[in-house]
């Protein structure tokens, strides 16, 4: 199952290597969060959960390193919007 695990994690990150930060910190997260999930429950469940807790949250990460110098902001009606820092 480790060696699986790890050749599709391989097979993704080269699959990734001309997508934007974000697909690419989505694709590392999803790859981490996969093998964190399988080696704390033993089960394709867990690795799945963790897959899918991964790849969002790598997403996000990398969306906000696409645009540097800008940073998050919410307006008085609790709108996201983008400005320079």
């Amino acid at each position: 199952m480790k060696k699986v695990l790890l050749a599709v994690a391989a097979a993704g990150m080269l699959a990734a290597a001309g997508c934007t930060t974000a697909e690419q910190t989505a694709v590392g997260g999803a790859a981490v969060g996969a093998g964190i999930g399988a080696l704390a429950t033993g089960k394709a469940s867990g690795a799945l959960a963790g897959a899918a807790i991964g790849g969002a949250s790598g997403y996000l990460i990398g969306r906000v390193a696409d645009r540097p110098g800008h940073c998050r902001y919410r307006d008085q009606y609790g709108r996201e919007y983008t400005a320079r820092c």
